[in-house]
């Protein structure tokens, strides 16, 4: 890997945003994803050799290292500020068409549940893998999930419940999915939810943790 490439790697790795950040302690004054990534593109490395050289290979060691609990919530949180900082400068070549995604992800809290964080997380590293993420925050109805994929009609959908009483819901925003977008991959997640749960409600697959999700859709 070339050595600046490498260097927003570890720095989406190390959740090093840029070089105001003094987190982490040991590369305090020095720059950041930010700054690398905008001089990636001065020195004239392509957005995409800067997408999936460094953003994605680095997003992709944070989210093995977060399955093998060797990473927690806070890390993995200051990584996805890091990629977001190199984002910033990548999105106008979304807008191009020069940098184009993966597909579309939509995600959401099902009603009745205003959990965030693992949905936050998910979002964050699907995104730095990649894909469009719509996120449609927590409390969000059957109704709007449909509509949002009637604006997007192959997007794959993750829902997330946090609580044993919202679980009802998700299988009927499962349900309704299936009825409406047969062929539409649906991934779910959440504390209280498990494979046969999963299974039971009609989904494509229970991801336990934010890189299971991940790796399921890139092998869509």
């Amino acid at each position: 890997m070339n050595q600046i490439l490498e260097q927003i790697s570890i720095c989406i790795q190390k959740g090093k945003v840029d070089s105001k950040m003094a987190y982490p302690p040991e590369m305090k004054g020095m720059p950041g994803a930010d700054e690398l990534t905008k001089a990636a593109l001065d020195e004239g490395f392509s957005a995409n050799d800067i997408l999936s050289g460094a953003l994605i290979h680095g997003m992709g060691i944070v989210g093995d290292l977060f399955r093998e609990k060797r990473l927690f919530v806070p890390q993995v949180l200051m990584s996805a500020m890091a990629m977001k900082a190199a984002m910033v400068h990548l999105k106008p070549f979304f807008s191009s068409g020069e940098l184009k995604q993966k597909g579309t992800f939509i995600i959401g809290t099902v009603a009745g549940d205003l959990h965030d964080i693992g949905k936050n997380l998910t979002a964050m590293m699907i995104e730095g893998a990649g894909w469009r993420v719509i996120d449609l925050g927590t409390d969000v109805k059957t109704e709007r999930f449909l509509e949002v994929l009637n604006e997007n009609g192959n997007a794959v959908v993750g829902l997330s419940a946090l609580l044993t009483t919202t679980m009802e819901q998700m299988e009927r925003s499962v349900k309704a999915i299936r009825e409406h977008f047969p062929e539409n991959r649906i991934v779910v997640g959440g504390a209280p939810v498990n494979s046969e749960f999963a299974k039971r409600i009609g989904a494509s697959l229970y991801a336990p943790n934010p890189q299971v999700a991940v790796e399921y859709i890139n092998s869509i």
